[in-house]
């Protein structure tokens, strides 16, 4: 089964500073039909202004990935940790028993980014933080697998059964969806086409239990999230 989600689906929050438009029920936004895609609680596409950025704030219970499109984001937190990722670079935050962290565009460009939490198997966790600073070319042309399970094999693993790719490439590909498991993927920049679906920037596509066949129409930046078959 496929589900196509076009940009103006998505709830956008604009607040000047940051221009956020959110893929799931988030702050003041509420769906009961958009709670989710299986254990993917958020995905926001963030547009944040420069030299501002999110304040000192609490999480828990929640993993917590970032992923730059482009721009520069200043992290720091209340383990002590502090860097800066930027285009195609990936920070992640097992919040667990709580963590305070603010995190910021310090220069005179805009940031895009994409905010993603994912439901942990378990609550109570120790928090942990880290950051990769990935090569660009690591995805171009290819399916880069930059998070798994801790029991997978990808650089970045969470507590949670959920595999994050990401790829920039014009060629044709096929992603398979097995039975039990499913897919959201994420256009950032270009434009694909799947089936007789056309997806344009910022749209998405659910995948249950279907495999997908990807052709883009022009160098495209994909995410892409396969996870056990949830509600």
């Amino acid at each position: 089964m496929l589900k196509k989600i076009s940009k103006n689906q998505l709830f956008n929050d604009n607040h000047g500073w940051l221009n956020t438009f959110h893929h799931f029920s988030f702050a003041r936004y509420y769906n009961p039909e958009r709670m989710g895609f299986g254990q993917v609680r958020v995905i926001n596409n963030d547009y944040i202004a420069p030299r501002t950025g999110f304040e000192t704030h609490p999480h828990k219970d929640m993993e917590i990935i970032t992923y730059v499109v482009n721009g520069n984001l200043t992290h720091k937190d209340s383990m002590g940790n502090v860097g800066t990722i930027t285009r195609g670079e990936v920070q992640y935050m097992s919040a667990g028993t709580g963590v305070y962290h603010s995190e910021h565009n310090l220069h005179d460009s805009l940031l895009h980014l994409y905010q993603i939490w994912v439901l942990p198997q378990e609550k109570g966790l120790k928090p942990n933080y880290g950051e990769s600073h990935f090569k660009w070319e690591e995805r171009v042309d290819k399916l880069f697998h930059m998070v798994s399970s801790t029991k997978g094999n990808a650089p970045i693993k969470i507590y949670s059964d959920v595999n994050i790719y990401s790829t920039y490439t014009d060629k044709e590909f096929e992603f398979q969806v097995k039975k039990g498991r499913q897919l959201y993927l994420v256009v950032m920049e270009g434009a694909i086409e799947v089936s007789d679906i056309t997806l344009n920037e910022a749209e998405s596509l659910e995948s249950v239990e279907e495999s997908i066949y990807i052709k883009p129409k022009t160098k495209s930046h994909l995410l892409l999230f396969e996870m056990k078959k949830g509600d």
